[in-house]
């Protein structure tokens, strides 16, 4: 059975981090729509070049775009045994167009990553990105200051600065949040407590993707209630 997870959460969440985790425990590709996109930006490709912009301001990027990306994504062999989805959907129409293309698949598993709004802020005031090849920093990179994959020098994100972060906040609630109700019925969805250290975090998911991906549903529900 294929494992197919999908990261819900605010920004500053950590679902970049955990669905990484993920991944790598379970010999899985992670797909990160805003890596995608952010790399396209680096590279100014057409993609790229269309939606810079639009990332600044803190904006989402358009449905067609993105399941685009997320649809070409997922044809490709390496998600055979399954994937871990970071950053898509992020509104109920995105949503949709995945379960059309989940058809035939073994079912999704929703992880809520869910954080208090002070805590986000924080987070995100704090958080840094390379600015030569975009990926996000970890806090444990070799050299203080310079990015763990290519050596570039840490920047902070151009959409973690503190107008934009309300913007993103904003977004979140009126465009992203309806998600948790567009998955909350289902047996395959779970919450998780973000407010806890990544570690625990990380051991919380661990355990929701073994209960609900050997179909234990019931209690699943019961836990989730």
């Amino acid at each position: 059975m294929a494992t197919n997870v999908i990261m819900l959460g605010p920004p500053g969440a950590g679902k970049g981090t955990q669905a990484e985790r993920v991944a790598r425990t379970r010999g899985i590709p992670r797909i990160s729509t805003g890596d995608i996109l952010r790399e396209a930006v680096h590279h100014h490709t057409v993609v790229g070049e269309s939606v810079r912009a639009i990332m600044d301001r803190g904006d989402l990027v358009s449905d067609d775009v993105m399941i685009g990306i997320v649809t070409e994504r997922l044809r490709r062999e390496d998600v055979s045994t399954g994937f871990v989805l970071d950053g898509f959907p992020r509104t109920v129409a995105q949503a949709a167009a995945l379960d059309q293309l989940m058809d035939g698949r073994d079912p999704l598993i929703v992880l809520d990553i869910v954080v208090p709004e002070s805590e986000l802020a924080r987070r995100l005031g704090t958080r840094m990105i390379c600015g030569e090849c975009g990926t996000n920093a970890s806090g444990r990179e070799p050299v203080a200051g310079c990015c763990g994959k290519c050596g570039g020098g840490l920047i902070q994100r151009a959409d973690d600065i503190d107008a934009v972060v309300l913007e993103r906040f904003k977004v979140y609630q009126t465009a992203t949040k309806p998600l948790v109700e567009f998955y909350r019925d289902r047996p395959t969805f779970r919450s998780i407590d973000g407010a806890q250290t990544a570690d625990s975090v990380t051991a919380a998911l661990a355990a929701a993707i073994e209960m609900l991906g050997h179909g234990r549903f019931d209690a699943a529900i019961r836990r989730v209630r």
